[in-house]
């Protein structure tokens, strides 16, 4: 399944609490990426390999990805943007608990 703009809802996962991360998914023509971490210049390729596995993997090719990093391990980085996939699709807005 590919998803793109027109299917897209803003939406949100994660928190900015130590060792999670903030995911944003808004609509766009087309797909941007922004990364902001603490650990960018260490572990920012790895977060960036995660996040477009993700995306291939739910066909999603349009968007604007924020993702703001506390330290999030990478199944967390995984889950959280999973979950805000699936509520972009649903268009439920809102923050994981």
């Amino acid at each position: 399944m590919k998803m793109n703009s027109n299917q897209m809802k803003n939406a949100r996962a994660g928190t900015l609490e130590s060792g999670d991360v903030l995911v944003r998914i808004e609509p766009a023509d087309s797909l941007e990426i922004k990364l902001h971490s603490p650990v960018i210049n260490q572990f920012g390729e790895a977060i960036l390999r995660s996040v477009r596995d993700v995306l291939d993997l739910f066909g999603v090719t349009s968007g604007t990805i924020t993702l703001e990093d506390q330290g999030a391990l990478d199944c967390t980085i995984r889950a959280r943007l999973t979950t805000a996939i699936r509520r972009s699709l649903e268009g439920e807005e809102g923050v994981s608990p």
